[in-house]
């Protein structure tokens, strides 16, 4: 069996990886976009350092069929033979690329719908060649649209007259919409994560965009926000967990899944009381009614020079602000049943998060393909050829 993973190279596509290699025998063919097989492995190996060190993906790298491509490109980038070899052997599919500019049009619509559409062409072509036991759809609770204090269930989610947040919400609702309706036959699973944040075992992310914003408001002496307000943050080890496990269930209960923190969604003021206890020293207070006019600031700022410093964090914050302030949560009564618990609070990691990013500057630190590893991969791979002998 091999599962079709994309998106590896991207944050919740390596906490996928990493729960499929744990959970399943299976064969993992990944679509990297890469000029050759070397350059794709060492961007694998990237999106791989939180959670394997050099050894460990040496063991593991034989389990994945890496195949040269880009969403973007016509059939997916993926030369001929390639192709129907690809065809020929994957039996389901995980979909978790995706572009997230929620700035864009042209890049949310060429990535998210093309991509999509021409993934959904070649499950068509595995599908009538020997079929396709599952195809999963990683979308996002952001399908729901405009909302304000609610809460939202699955099944209540996507209203078509109801107006989008932004272009990566737009496609993603209709990515939904094509597998429903191109991929009739074959058993589909959609999961929507909430806010992805951070990791709660551990502090470290490679992942920064919504940490961006989360530090600002941390550091802020005045919050345009109601204390009661619940905002509503998974742990990306939940997200992994839940996509590998509910995939790999050959009959799981629902069709849609919400991947959230739902009706135990934190307000903003136990964030901020959580920032308190675990040491965090910067005294804000809630100030709702100046919601407007730091909106207007933000977008004010976004047109400075670039020179003063402030235009990227002005629109990183414009992009996130709705989904900040609109005080609504998604029910995960589903995927708790699934999995048997629920995620972890915010609360019990936001510090460790907040001392990772602010500390290292809001990067993470990648180690090199190392000089000695073609020596490392061997001795990886006889230890797996001797493992397989004995067993």
């Amino acid at each position: 069996m091999t599962i079709l993973l994309t998106g590896v190279t991207g944050y919740v596509g390596s906490y996928v990886a990493n729960e499929l290699l744990n959970r399943t025998d299976s064969r993992i063919a990944v679509l990297v976009r890469a000029k050759s097989i070397d350059e794709a492995r060492t961007r694998l190996w990237k999106s791989m350092q939180l959670h394997l060190d050099f050894d460990g993906f040496a063991r593991h790298l034989p389990r994945f069929d890496i195949y040269l491509g880009d969403l973007t490109a016509d059939k997916l980038g993926i030369e001929a033979a390639a192709r129907a070899r690809l065809a020929d052997t994957m039996t389901s599919v995980i979909h978790c690329a995706a572009s997230l500019n929620r700035k864009s049009d042209k890049v949310c619509f060429n990535v998210n719908l093309r991509g999509t559409l021409a993934l959904i062409k070649l499950a068509q072509q595995a599908h009538a060649a020997h079929g396709l036991t599952r195809f999963s759809d990683v979308s996002t609770v952001a399908v729901a649209g405009h909302r304000s204090a609610e809460l939202v269930r699955e099944d209540e989610a996507i209203e078509w007259d109801r107006s989008d947040y932004d272009p990566y919400a737009r496609t993603k609702k209709f990515c939904e919409h094509m597998v429903h309706e191109l991929l009739p036959d074959v058993p589909s699973t959609i999961f929507r994560p909430s806010i992805v944040l951070g990791d709660s075992r551990f502090a470290g992310t490679t992942q920064f965009d919504m940490v961006r914003a989360f530090a600002a408001l941390a550091y802020m002496r005045v919050l345009p926000l109601r204390p009661e307000w619940r905002v509503d943050i998974v742990p990306a080890n939940y997200v992994g967990e839940a996509i590998a496990r509910i995939h790999l269930d050959p009959k799981p209960k629902y069709g849609i899944y919400h991947l959230s923190s739902g009706e135990d969604s934190l307000t903003y003021g136990d964030i901020v009381g959580a920032l308190r206890r675990g040491g965090h020293n910067a005294r804000a207070f809630f100030a709702p009614r100046l919601e407007r006019p730091f909106g207007l600031a933000v977008e004010t700022l976004m047109s400075t020079p670039r020179k003063f410093g402030v235009s990227a964090a002005a629109s990183l914050m414009k992009v996130f602000l709705p989904y900040l302030t609109y005080d609504t949560v998604f029910s995960n009564r589903r995927v708790i049943e699934a999995l048997g618990h629920e995620p972890a609070p915010f609360s019990d990691y936001a510090m460790p998060l907040l001392q990772f990013a602010v500390g290292g500057k809001f990067t993470y630190p990648y180690k090199p393909w190392p000089e000695d590893a073609t020596a490392r991969l061997s001795r990886a791979a006889s230890a797996v050829s001797s493992a397989a002998i004995e067993a």
